[in-house]
């Protein structure tokens, strides 16, 4: 009963959020390898540059707590990891950074770039790990107030240019440590995402292209949304 009443209370406290919300959250997706770190870092500074209140995050990150579990969810050193604590570890970084730094920012009325949020749960726990789109979408909905994205940037890339970037980058994490077979489902799950889209939020990002292409791509997404 307490968890019910807990459950009813995120839901209630997601409500007040969206009745109030008056910022631009765009994220960043996409398998490894596809440059989100860096056109996020781009995204940022070009925004700013035009002249709008923009921040910038990661996920999972950005806090203090969410460093930590960072830490713990990505290391090398942890590849026996229970998929279930994969889940949970990576939901409790995202409700620390919404709870902190993201619905603030929103209710600030700030632009907010975000390299990875509640979409990579969707594809990498609830699509390929097996959880089911619908359990992930509400631990989602929980961790983030029912926050959705205002545009998602998907940067898609083959998998062997990604794996292969990844290896060059010399910062090899659990996730990139996984199968080939593995980071071929990623793909094809954000891309099912993306094409079953109805909001209009999702723009595939050709990030097999040169880092400028690619971002003058995403610069155009984004200058349709903001009227830039």
């Amino acid at each position: 009963m307490l968890l019910l009443n807990w459950l009813e209370w995120q839901m209630k406290k997601g409500e007040i959020y969206m009745a109030i919300k008056k910022g631009f959250l765009i994220t960043l997706e996409g398998g490894e390898g596809g440059g989100k770190t860096t056109q996020a870092v781009s995204l940022y500074k070009r925004l700013k540059k035009a002249g709008k209140d923009v921040v910038i995050f990661r996920e999972p990150g950005c806090t203090v707590i969410s460093e930590q579990i960072r830490e713990v969810v990505l290391s090398a050193k942890n590849k026996n990891i229970a998929f279930t604590t994969e889940v949970l570890l990576f939901q409790a970084a995202r409700a620390q950074i919404y709870e902190e730094l993201v619905l603030p920012s929103m209710r600030a009325g700030k632009v907010i770039v975000m390299d990875r949020s509640r979409d990579s749960s969707v594809v990498y726990q609830g699509m390929v790990r097996g959880f089911g789109k619908k359990m992930i979408e509400q631990l989602n909905n929980i961790s983030t107030s029912r926050t959705l994205p205002d545009l998602t940037l998907l940067l898609d890339v083959p998998v062997n240019k990604g794996l292969k970037r990844r290896e060059n980058s010399g910062t090899i994490n659990r996730l990139d440590m996984e199968a080939k077979n593995f980071h071929n489902k990623v793909r094809k799950a954000y891309l099912e995402l993306a094409e079953e889209d109805k909001s209009g939020r999702w723009r595939v990002i050709n990030a097999a292209k040169s880092i400028e292409n690619v971002e003058e791509q995403m610069w155009e997404a984004i200058s349709d949304k903001l009227g830039l």
